[in-house]
Formats: structure tokens, C-alpha cells, sequence
């Protein structure tokens, strides 16, 4: 069972997809929202998740004060499970989720931004060539001081950062989980 942690929506169970997701573990999430709530990270932020899956993480941050949430997911099974879990939760934020039926390349192309906190947790088969393109399409659409976190296996190699103007904050791993923070390079801003 995924649930929402906190926050306007907390306890609100969502429904996962069937197949081909790998939902975030609670353990994971709940250390992650924590750190991100001490960064101040939600409170009116543009929310963009990236391989949605359930769209725990999007919607987690919309619970806790996040202004908006757009969730992009390929599959159109889980495409359909994200739609009936936005609604959920933005009934009871009152606050809007919009789902994207697409592969993220594709989205973040035609993608408008500005996004101040990004979820980035693609299949852990993802290859690094596919992985880097997708942060060097999404570095555009960054606000200036945008935390992009990104989930993938432990074992799996750091995403490169620097190709897309990021540079790492931190990094922790959980279990077969790794997390890094990056947030734009002060390089990238001044261009």
C-alpha cells in the first residue's frame, strides 16, 4: 500500500499500477519529504515528476503546500492510475495536478516551466546516454534556485549533473536506493 504521508492529503491511500512501476518506498519518502520540509521546499512551489508511476512523490508535495504538480508517465496503465490519484488529492488540496501521457523526453521538449522542484525516478534500466538527455532537456525549464532530485538503483551510475548545468548538493542511499540533489550551477544561472 502506498499512501500520502502529510500534509492536507495525509493518509490518503493511492492505488499503484499493476505492473512495470517501482514505487518509492515508504522509508524513502518519508526521509526525503522530511528533509525536503526543512528546505522550506513546498510552499508554493511548481512541482514537475517525472516517470510518475503512482505519482506518490508529485502528490506528496502538492499535500504538503506545493502550488502545482504536473506528472508525466508513459505507460497508460499507470498513466490512467496517476489521473485517478491527482484527482484525489487535488479535491482535497484544492490545489491542481496535471497529468501527462508521454515518454519525458517528449514532454520536457514542449514543456514550459518554470519548475522549482523536480522528481526524477526513471526505470532503474535506464541507460546513463537516455538519463543524461533527460536532464540536459530539463535544465531550461529549472527556476534559479531549483532542487532536482533524482531516484535511481544504488548500484547504477551518478547521473551526470554537470552535462545539464546541475551540480550535486548531497546524495544518501537507502537499501538498493540512491538519492542525489542538484540544484542549477551558479555557472548556468549567470548566462
Amino acid at each position: 500500500m502506498t499512501r500520502i504521508i502529510a500534509g492536507q492529503a495525509g493518509g490518503l491511500r493511492l492505488a499503484v499500477p499493476a505492473a512495470g512501476t517501482r514505487p518509492t518506498s515508504d522509508r524513502v519518502r518519508e526521509s526525503l519529504f522530511g528533509a525536503l520540509e526543512s528546505a522550506d521546499a513546498f510552499d508554493g512551489a511548481r512541482v514537475l515528476d517525472l516517470y510518475a508511476g503512482s505519482g506518490a512523490l508529485g502528490l506528496e508535495a502538492l499535500s504538503r503546500g506545493a502550488a502545482s504538480a504536473d506528472l508525466v508517465e508513459l505507460s497508460k496503465a499507470a498513466a490512467g492510475v496517476v489521473r485517478r490519484n491527482a484527482q484525489a488529492v487535488s479535491r482535497m488540496t484544492g490545489r491542481p495536478a496535471q497529468v501527462h501521457h508521454l515518454g519525458v523526453h517528449a514532454y520536457l521538449l514542449r514543456a514550459t516551466g518554470p519548475y522549482d522542484l523536480v522528481f526524477s525516478d526513471p526505470p532503474y534500466d535506464i541507460d546513463d546516454a537516455a538519463m543524461t538527455a533527460d536532464l540536459i532537456a530539463l535544465a531550461p525549464l529549472l527556476s534559479d534556485d531549483a532542487l532536482v532530485i533524482i531516484e535511481r538503483a544504488r548500484r547504477s551510475t551518478p547521473p551526470d549533473l554537470g552535462a545539464a548545468g546541475l551540480e550535486q548538493m548531497r546524495s544518501k542511499v537507502y537499501g538498493d536506493t540512491a538519492l542525489w540533489w542538484a540544484q542549477p550551477a551558479a555557472e548556468s544561472q549567470s548566462r
